[in-house]
């Protein structure tokens, strides 16, 4: 076995945020304790909310976006952990909904049937994050065993906290 075959593998979701700029940082932190990184995207993420060529080439994998073909192979080991971040309120809903009409949201529901840790960065207005059905599917996802860090509004000033997602999984 090689070292890299030996170290956790580590998915990390990203979706259309302004704050998704960043992600690297999640990466980085992520590969200096030690996982293996592979990037799922939402298909609107993937239109300039970040930089994918520095992700690819920090993660030496290419950043999924579409589902396979059925005879493609996998390009990803199964994930041994789970972070979304940034989470949008179009994820989060439609995930608690079970509506996996993406491959990053599929990714998510998947997760959960396989007992996967999954840790979730928010980032929600506080418009967005006062309707019924956010909330709703808030209380769901927890009681899915899902981790949440605190919300980010993107405020001035407010840090969003991508190693917060990583403690976060070793709850």
């Amino acid at each position: 076995m090689t070292e890299q075959a030996a170290k956790p593998f580590l998915y990390v979701v990203v979706c259309a945020a302004g704050i998704a700029a960043d992600v690297g940082e999640l990466v980085d932190a992520a590969q200096e304790q030690g996982w293996e990184v592979g990037v799922i995207a939402t298909p609107v993420a993937m239109n300039g909310f970040f930089d994918t060529a520095a992700v690819e080439a920090r993660t030496g994998r290419p950043i999924r976006s579409a589902w396979r073909t059925p005879g493609d192979p996998r390009p990803f080991p199964p994930p041994d952990a789970v972070v979304v971040a940034p989470a949008t309120f179009n994820t989060v809903n439609k995930w608690a909904a079970g509506l996996a009409d993406t491959l990053a949201v599929a990714t998510l529901c998947e997760a959960f049937g396989l007992g996967v840790p999954i840790a979730v960065l928010p980032c929600v207005a506080d418009a967005l994050a006062a309707h019924p059905a956010y909330q709703d599917s808030l209380i769901r996802l927890r009681g899915m065993g899902v981790r949440f860090g605190p919300p980010y509004a993107g405020e001035p000033g407010e840090e969003f906290g991508w190693r917060r997602a990583l403690e976060l999984l070793r709850r």
